[in-house]
Parts: structure tokens; C-alpha cells; sequence
């Protein structure tokens, strides 16, 4: 018997292994999560919305509903503020997180969501090197969403979505930098929740309250309301248009491995929207004849802005027209009123690119843009128009153009004056927005003398581009006669030809590489045949050419031209900013962004000194591309700063203003004059002038410098109580930067020198030291009273100097 058991246990051990073998067993997994049925998550009670994904709403629980063929599909999500508390700095409409997201099927009935990473990429997808880029290339899991279900009439997968939405997600909530910014914590649950999911055709539109803790708020609590939009990317992205730092774009950089290569190439894929001809327009377009593109770019303004202003807000978008009918498309662009009545419609809806409007007294707009990274397709725009920009915009009318324009001699301009100030402000941020980087070397392409010549600036402007900071004709004279033709910025030739570069469409060209080869001819083409249309930069580097806030090709004799301007606006600020009530305000804030003009001037003359021209080219261009500023441009340099600062501009700070509101013309006379001492005789900038006279034949050498200098800060005391005061202060600054310059600290224990400590700076300081005493015992040889007792103080305290340097060397 109990070998029969043992046999029977045996057969029947036998049997479970071979039943556990077979391979058309249904195999229960312990992990496996179990579906419900669809009526039992989507119950009767569901209200359901169609759309990218169909959205349901089940008392406070949302989902969605994802068909097969939107899985793996990128999408843009967009989170922007609906809502904030005042004083935050940030207001409706403005963007406070960007993401690129997709949804993939995981195991165990799981939807992940996916971040895009984009940074890499193969020329050719069949690369061998492809299979090295997937293995390093793994995209992050954000969210992982079990499966409730699936739709038995459509087989779509339903997923629930609430605490995606409610909680935080960095995918759809406040991008952890502005929660930093804001000083936000962590979110109260409690005093969170979803308001609405609407979904559209292409896009998903979720409206949220958040509420976060802020030590700084006095509740100890902030609450937003967001609206985060999800929205398809195409499928077949946007022909890839690769930079050229010749032409200024918005670009997102990457890097590119191609199997015929030999190293890894840096490319930067330009931010533009996609502009097509229709397909039957096609040959049209390329017999040079302009057509319509196939999908319009359109701008909306908000229904907040006031309506006087918005006719002028849509005439600086339709403005830049014309530079797109230089890249073959007519109607490209177009402004609009928001279409209030359309209740289907958002303002934050990412389909739609809005020109905002903020209660702001922030005195500013900007143009920002938001692109498929795969391609740099722009999806859409925002612009930010803070109302106090008006307020900008009147300062620098009256104070640039008060000689020129009767009209700019008030305080509250005129609403068709202002409204074409509106207008070059709003062309000037659609450029942004369209992708067009600041080009502030554009007005360096227009002689100063054009800027006076009424018939040649009323006809072509004083600038070539738009996206210059070369706000208003303060070079032109009131004799000149120049109407505001001449006095305002407008789109110009750089404008049309970057629009052109970065919109034109070329067909034959088999893919982004060989379009990237016939768009460098072009480019070169057009610069050898027309330098104007240089692009210059954002003004950050050293060329003096490429400079905010300055007009034409020579700073110096433009200055002096704005400081002739100048001179005749300060004696009238007490009348022009009168207005009745005001007890000097408006003087007050008038005469600072006056004394800030001056400034400019005195800044875009010193970038003279000591730097390069600095022209960016191809080795297929002929040209330098380094360049020493021209002795006889830097020697102007120093002559203006010795007549403009040096003779002390009291003019700026006249009796009847200072009767009027307090000043401090001494300290901020002598403060400027003794900062611009501390930079020219800088150990820094005489190696700069060093290292180029020691490269480039026939440069301006530190002696030359230093006698130069000397000689506009050493003259004869003039005999004017006022101007000698600052006359020998200057003097003594000078002194003590030669005493900073030859007797340095102590280098720090195990810090090297730098490269100017070691030059031969220091030698030619001791040197223009033992002139500069010489020339002083000359001075004092005829000085009297205080003058000659101030010469005696120099000549001590050179000597002492020269003794501490002595004992240094030994």
C-alpha cells in the first residue's frame, strides 16, 4: 500500500511539472494587477469630454482615455499662471514650467509617463553609432499609472490622472527653479485641487488650484491658480534649420554622432515657426512670385489691454510682413483682437500665441518663445507687455528726443504719439518671438552724419534692424528739421534678410544638411555684398561696434552729438515735467534718467579702449575677424573723456533744479570720475593694450596710453572755483590709482600671478611715474596758493610710492 502512495505521488509530480511546462498554459502572475470593468470605473454618473484623449470626470476623480495611436507620441506641456497674489513678480500668463512628455506602455498593466531628453542625435537613424546612442539615451520614468481599464467599444486604455494634476508633478506643475524663486514649499493638499480638463482635438487644457507654504507670506501660505496645456507635437517633426552665428537666432544646442565622422559635431537647432507654401503653390514660390504660407502666424491680444492701445499693438505684428515677403510669403503674420465671444477659445491654451498684458509697474515687455526641441519648430508665444513700459518709453522720448519733437516735452504723451512708441516696442518683441535674437551691432551699419541728413534717415531709418537698442535719433540736431520718420525705430534691411535666412524654403534640398550648405553661400554671399548686414551680437563681448542704447559708426563723435542734445534738455526738465499737484517727482525721475543718458555716453566711449573689432566669418569669406581698434579711434576715446568728465559736467546739475529737489553733484561727479580712473589705469586693461600693440603693427602702446591720459587730467587749473575743486581731485585719484597699479597687494600664499602681474606693466608704470613727477614740478614751477600746496601734497605722495616700490625690490 504505501508504495502505491509513493508511486501515485510520483505520477502526480510528474504531471504538475509537465503541466507547468506546456507553453500554451495561461500563466498567472502573483503581480499581475487585474482590470475592472469599464462601467465600474466609468460609471453613469461620468461626464466625458472628447478630444487628444477623451477626459472623464467621475466625481472628483479624473481620466484619461489613451488610444493606441497617441502612445510614444511627444507632447509639449505648457504650465502657465492663471492667477497670482500681488507682489509676487510674476502674473497671469506668464510661463512657469515647459516640458516635452510622452506615454509608453509598461509592464504589468502600467502607462508610464516619459520626460524627453533631447540632446543627443545621429546624422543618419541606420548609423551604426545609433545603437551606441540608444544604449545612453534612456529617457526618465516620471509617473507610473496603473491601468483601471479599457474602453470595451474603442479598446482605449483608461488611466486615472487626479493626483498627476492635484499633487506635484514636475511635468505639470511650477518647474522646481520658479518654486525656489518664489520660495514655495510644500503643497497643502488640503487646499489643492483640480478646477477643470477640457480636451481639444490636438491639446488638453488643465485649469488648478495649488496652495504652498511661504515663510515670507504673512498667512504663511500662497495660493496659485495654474493652467497646464498638453499639446501634440506633429509626428514627422519640422525640418532641423542648424545656426550660423552669423545670423541671429534662437537656437538650442546639441550634439551630433554620424559614423563617417571623426568627432562628435556641436550643432544648434534654430527657433522658428514652420512656414510652407501650399503644395500647389509650390512652383510659384520658386519662380520668385510670393505666395501664402499654409498655416498662418497669428497673434492675439488680450482682451485686458486697453483699447486705444491695441490698434498700435497689431501694427507692430503686421509690421513684419514685409520682411517676410522677403522670404517669399505674403500674410504671413498677422495681429489680431482676442475673439471674446468664442467661449471655446483660452488665453493660456498653448495653440494660441497671445500678446499679454500685465498690471504691472514693471517697466518692461519681453518676447519669449516655446519650441519642439526635436526640430525648433516654435508651437507658440506669450509675449509679456507690462503696462509701465509706456512709462519707459517716455522717459526716453523726452529725453532723447525733447529737442527734436515738441511733443515729447510733457509727461503724459499724446496717445498717438505713444501709440507709435507701442508700435516699434511691439515689433521689436514679435522679432523675439519669431526667433530673432537682439543685433546690437545693427546700428553701427548707419554713418553718424546719415543720422542728420533728413531726406536719407526719414527714408531709411536710423538703424537697420529693429532688434537693436537704438531707441531714438538723439544724434540728429533740432536745425536738422527731422520729422519722426527719422527719429523711431523700424523693421530695416537686416531684419528682411534674417527673415529671410531663417524663413525661406527650399525644396530641393534633399534634408537639413545640404540646406545648411546652401544657407551658408547665401550667407556668405550676402555679407561680402553688403557688410550692413552684419550681425553684432547681444553686445556682451568686446567690439565697441555692437553696444546697447548707442547710434552709428563712431561713439565718440555721436556722443558729443547727444551730449549737444543734452545740454539743451536739462535747462528745460523744471517746464516739461511740470504737471499740476506734483511736488518735483517728476523732476526728480526726470533728471536721473538724464544723468543715465549722460552715463551712456561715457560708457560707449571707454569700449574704445583697449578692446578689438570682432568680425565673426567662415574660412570661405575674405576678411580679418580680429582687429585692433585704430590708434587715432582710441586717442578720440581718451580726448573725450577728458572734455566730457575731466571738465566736470555741472552742467547736469544745475541751480534751478537743485533749488528744486536734492542732489548730490559733487559725490556723483567725483565718484564717476575717480571710477573711470580706476578702469584705465588697471592692471587689466594696460596688458589688454600691451598684448595688442605687441601684436598687431603700428598699435597704440602703453606709453602712448599713459601720456595721452595724463595730458587730459594734468592740465592748468582754469581759474573757476568749481571746476578746479574737481580738477585736482581728479589728480589725487590719479596719483592713488598709479600707487593701486605699481604697489599691488600681497598675492595670496600659493596663488600664481596673473599674466599682467608678470607683463611689463608694471615697468611702464614706474616709468610714466617718473614722468608724471617731472611734469608736475612744472606745473607747480607757476602755481600759487592752494593749487601749488596741492602740487607739493603730489609730489609727496609720489615719492613716497616710488620709496615703497624701492624697498619692495630690495
Amino acid at each position: 500500500m504505501k508504495k502505491l502512495l509513493v508511486i501515485l505521488s510520483i505520477l502526480a509530480a510528474s504531471q504538475q511539472y509537465a503541466y507547468s511546462q506546456n507553453p500554451t498554459e495561461k500563466k498567472t502572475d502573483s503581480t499581475q494587477k487585474a482590470l475592472q470593468p469599464y462601467n465600474k470605473v466609468i460609471t453613469s454618473n461620468a461626464k466625458s469630454k472628447a478630444g487628444l484623449f477623451t477626459v472623464t470626470q467621475v466625481d472628483t476623480k479624473f481620466y484619461f482615455e489613451i488610444p493606441d495611436s497617441l502612445f510614444n507620441r511627444y507632447m509639449l506641456t505648457v504650465t502657465r499662471y492663471l492667477a497670482t497674489p500681488q507682489g509676487m513678480g510674476s502674473f497671469g500668463g506668464e510661463k512657469a514650467n515647459e516640458q516635452t512628455i510622452y506615454f509608453e506602455k509598461g509592464p504589468n498593466n502600467t502607462v508610464f509617463l516619459r520626460a524627453l531628453q533631447y540632446k543627443q542625435d545621429v546624422r543618419k537613424a541606420d548609423d551604426m553609432i545609433a545603437k551606441a546612442l540608444a544604449g545612453s539615451n534612456e529617457n526618465p520614468i516620471v509617473t507610473a499609472f496603473p491601468i483601471k481599464t479599457t474602453n470595451p467599444t474603442t479598446g482605449n486604455i483608461v488611466i486615472e490622472v487626479t493626483d498627476a494634476f492635484k499633487k506635484e508633478n514636475p511635468m505639470f506643475s511650477l518647474a522646481n527653479g520658479e518654486k525656489t524663486e518664489k520660495k514655495l514649499t510644500s503643497l497643502a493638499d488640503d487646499k489643492s485641487f483640480i478646477e477643470t480638463i477640457n480636451s481639444y482635438p490636438i491639446n488638453i487644457e488643465v485649469k488648478t488650484t495649488k496652495t504652498y507654504s511661504n515663510s515670507l507670506a504673512s498667512s504663511g501660505s500662497v495660493t496659485l491658480r495654474l493652467n497646464t496645456s498638453i499639446v501634440l507635437l506633429p509626428k514627422i517633426p519640422m525640418r532641423k534649420r542648424f545656426f550660423d552665428e552669423r545670423v541671429g537666432f534662437f537656437a538650442e544646442k546639441y550634439v551630433l554622432f554620424d559614423d563617417e565622422q571623426q568627432r562628435a559635431e556641436t550643432k544648434y537647432l534654430v527657433q522658428r515657426y514652420r512656414l510652407e507654401p501650399k503644395e500647389e503653390d509650390i512652383k510659384k514660390y520658386q519662380s520668385g512670385q510670393l505666395v501664402e504660407p499654409k498655416k498662418q502666424i497669428v497673434y492675439y491680444i488680450d482682451p485686458a489691454t486697453p483699447k486705444k492701445w491695441r490698434p498700435y499693438l497689431i501694427a507692430g505684428i503686421n509690421d513684419w510682413q514685409k520682411a517676410f515677403e522677403a522670404a517669399g510669403f505674403k500674410n504671413a503674420i498677422i495681429g489680431k483682437e482676442w475673439p471674446e465671444s468664442d467661449t471655446t477659445m483660452s488665453l493660456e491654451d498653448a495653440r494660441y500665441s497671445v500678446v499679454r498684458y500685465y498690471a504691472s509697474e514693471t517697466p518692461n515687455a519681453y518676447g519669449p518663445r516655446i519650441s519642439d526641441p526635436r526640430s525648433g519648430e516654435i508651437i507658440e508665444s506669450h509675449v509679456g507687455w507690462f503696462h509701465n513700459v509706456m512709462k519707459l518709453v517716455q522717459n526716453w522720448y523726452m529725453i532723447q528726443a525733447g529737442p527734436l519733437d515738441p511733443r515729447a516735452r510733457k509727461m503724459n504723451l499724446d496717445d498717438e504719439l505713444m501709440g507709435q512708441l507701442i508700435r516699434f516696442v511691439s515689433s521689436h518683441e514679435i522679432g523675439h518671438t519669431i526667433g530673432l535674437r537682439h543685433n546690437m551691432g545693427a546700428s553701427s551699419a548707419t554713418p553718424v552724419e546719415k543720422l542728420r541728413d533728413k531726406k536719407w534717415v526719414e527714408a531709411n531709418g536710423h538703424t537697420v534692424s529693429i532688434m537693436d537698442y537704438a531707441r531714438f535719433n538723439y544724434v540728429a540736431q533740432p536745425e536738422d528739421n527731422i520729422s519722426s520718420k527719422g527719429i523711431y525705430p523700424r523693421i530695416g534691411m537686416y531684419d528682411k534678410w534674417a527673415i529671410k535666412w531663417g524663413y525661406g524654403y527650399f525644396p530641393k534640398a534633399k534634408d537639413e544638411f545640404e540646406e545648411e550648405k546652401i544657407l551658408a553661400k547665401l550667407t556668405t554671399d550676402s555679407l561680402t555684398s553688403n557688410p550692413k548686414l552684419w550681425f553684432g551680437g547681444e553686445g556682451k563681448d568686446e567690439d565697441p561696434r555692437s553696444q546697447t542704447e548707442d547710434l552709428g559708426d563712431d561713439a565718440i563723435v555721436a556722443s558729443d552729438y547727444g551730449i549737444k542734445n543734452l545740454k539743451r534738455v536739462v535747462p528745460n526738465l523744471v517746464k516739461w515735467t511740470y504737471e499740476p499737484g506734483d511736488a518735483y517727482d517728476n523732476l526728480a525721475d526726470m533728471h536721473k534718467v538724464a544723468v543715465r543718458q549722460y552715463l551712456r555716453y561715457l560708457y560707449h566711449v571707454l569700449k574704445n579702449i583697449g578692446n578689438n573689432y570682432v568680425t565673426k566669418r567662415t574660412a570661405d569669406e575674405k576678411g580679418i575677424v580680429y582687429q585692433p581698434i585704430p590708434k587715432t579711434k582710441v586717442k578720440a576715446a581718451i580726448d573725450y573723456i577728458g572734455r566730457q568728465l575731466f571738465v566736470a559736467p555741472l552742467w547736469l546739475y544745475p541751480q534751478e533744479i537743485a533749488q528744486l529737489i536734492p542732489l548730490k553733484a559733487a559725490d556723483e561727479i567725483s565718484d564717476q570720475q575717480n571710477q573711470t580712473l580706476t578702469m584705465l589705469l588697471s592692471s587689466g586693461l594696460l596688458y589688454n593694450i600691451n598684448q595688442k600693440a605687441m601684436q598687431f603693427e603700428g598699435a597704440y602702446t602703453v606709453p602712448e596710453f599713459l601720456n595721452d591720459l595724463e595730458q587730459t587730467v594734468f592740465v592748468k587749473f582754469s581759474g573757476d572755483e568749481k571746476q578746479d575743486f574737481f580738477r585736482r581731485s581728479t589728480q589725487r585719484s590719479y596719483v592713488e590709482k598709479m600707487s593701486m597699479l605699481l604697489l599691488p597687494k600681497e598675492v595670496e600664499p600659493g596663488k600664481a600671478l596673473t599674466n599682467a602681474q608678470r607683463s611689463d606693466v608694471k615697468l611702464y608704470g614706474q616709468q610714466h611715474l617718473i614722468k608724471l613727477r617731472n611734469d608736475i614740478e612744472k606745473l607747480n614751477a607757476t602755481a600759487t596758493g592752494l593749487n601749488k600746496l596741492h602740487y607739493d601734497n603730489l609730489i609727496i605722495e609720489i615719492d613716497k610710492i616710488t620709496s615703497k616700490i624701492k624697498k619692495a625690490d630690495i
